[in-house]
């Protein structure tokens, strides 16, 4: 008998569509082509593709709409000359016209002639350092990630730089472009998750610093104020009732009337952060009626009116307010508080960063000039971060402009009685009967 060898059918393999083909970023510069010049850390022009997923809310739209809407750094004619030159692709072809609308896994790629604006040239300071974590002290004005506007001038990279570039640093912490302090960057991923559930399970008390408006009160200041993101793409944050819970404790540790240099007087206070809020220490602050003095957002004057917001928690006036904002750095100086003494006012107009007018020689985009200095940071210091058991603690000196002026006396260290960390936050609450309302001042929503 014959036999016969019957195969079985096989299953034809599964066919997975490839992943849409995009630009790439023509050149990677190393060494990184910085350049240190006037206290300033400048980037040489370089070109750069940003590749990007259609994001939910951009599914049916027209591109230029998307980058109108979605983008600020260029003007609208720029990104319709991009459309229609051929600088901007999406799925690794140029885009049609500029009606042409984006659907779920679009990608979305934009190659152009970057100019990153320049930093503070002050090094970033070593706290401490071991095998799993450096502590670093991060200068005000220097973004944390590549975002937006920088990428090389960003703590990264400037890390990155000076370590090698198969170094890969892990923040652990964020702190706001504007604000300097303490961060931890880990080197390694175990490292990194350790710090990240500390810092995720509420076992660290951080401590900030502020230089602020006015006279702040003394004792225990406790604000417990929720807040509300008003406009994701100018970084606005305000009180509002329906916001998120936020609580921070203030005490203050020096006030300097007005006098002897000084016109307006200003106070230093030590801030505790209870939650994590976008803003929450310039928010509360703001709304105490003690804004952070340089506070580009949030004292100006120029947005906010006379009265800085104080006791502000309606939205009334968004629209405004946003509408204002929204020209700062354009068509108006981007001025980080609108100063009262005529001469600095001059000054800081003269020094502030703005559009100049003047055009790039090789891609036309407008160029602005360089900030000022009291555009590369604002008064507020991420001091000491320790943790809740007593197993470590780090933190700085008090930066230069939390020092005593000239001509007036003061703390040049934080002092015990005044330290935010030592306050007991369980026995500060609203509505005890026992509490002295000399030693307590609370912000509650009414």
């Amino acid at each position: 008998m014959a036999v016969t060898t019957v195969e079985e059918p096989k299953e034809a393999p599964e066919v997975f569509e490839p992943p849409p083909k995009v630009v790439t970023t023509p050149c990677d510069p190393w060494p990184r082509p910085y350049i240190l010049d006037e206290g300033l850390r400048r980037v040489a022009p370089y070109h750069f593709t940003y590749n990007t997923y259609c994001k939910q809310r951009w599914r049916g739209r027209e591109i230029l709409e998307i980058f109108k809407d979605e983008f600020r750094d260029r003007p609208v004619e720029y990104y319709k000359d991009a459309i229609e030159n051929g600088a901007i692709h999406v799925n690794g072809k140029p885009v049609e016209s500029t009606a042409s609308t984006v659907k779920n896994g679009d990608v979305i790629s934009h190659t152009l002639h970057r100019h990153e604006p320049p930093v503070t040239a002050q090094p970033i300071g070593i706290v401490h350092e071991d095998d799993g974590l450096i502590i670093i002290n991060k200068p005000a004005g220097v973004p944390v990630h590549p975002a937006g506007r920088y990428n090389y001038n960003s703590v990264i990279e400037i890390m990155r730089a000076e370590r090698g570039h198969q170094w890969n640093p892990l923040p652990c912490n964020r702190l706001d472009r504007l604000t300097s302090g303490v961060m931890f960057i880990a080197k390694h991923k175990k490292a990194a998750e350790a710090v990240t559930e500390q810092l995720m399970g509420r076992t660290i008390r951080k401590e900030y610093v502020a230089r602020v408006k006015g006279e702040f009160p003394e004792g225990e200041v406790i604000c417990e104020q929720p807040i509300l993101q008003i406009s994701p793409k100018l970084g606005l944050n305000r009180v509002r009732a329906n916001g998120k819970e936020a609580r921070t404790v203030f005490k203050r540790l020096a006030y300097y009337p007005p006098g002897k240099g000084n016109n307006l007087g200003y106070s230093i206070v030590r801030c505790r952060p209870l939650t994590g809020r976008t803003h929450q220490l310039r928010v509360h602050l703001q709304y105490l009626g003690h804004p952070i003095s340089n506070d580009p957002i949030y004292s100006n004057q120029r947005v906010f009116g006379q009265d800085l917001g104080k006791d502000s928690s309606t939205g009334d006036d968004d629209e405004d307010i946003i509408s204002r904002l929204s020209r700062m750095g354009k068509d108006e100086v981007a001025e980080a508080v609108a100063y009262h003494d005529e001469m600095v006012d001059e000054y800081n107009r003269k020094k502030a960063e703005k559009m100049t007018g003047e055009l790039c020689d090789v891609c036309q985009t407008p160029l602005y000039s360089d900030p000022g200095p009291h555009e590369l940071g604002i008064y507020l210091h991420a001091r000491k971060y320790e943790c809740a058991e007593g197993k470590w603690s780090y933190e700085t000196s008090l930066p230069e402009w939390a020092l005593p002026p000239t001509g007036y006396e003061g703390p040049k260290e934080a002092t015990s009685e005044t330290d935010p960390l030592a306050v007991d936050v369980e026995k500060l609450t609203l509505n005890d009967p026992t509490t002295n309302g000399e030693e307590t001042t609370a912000a509650s929503a009414t």
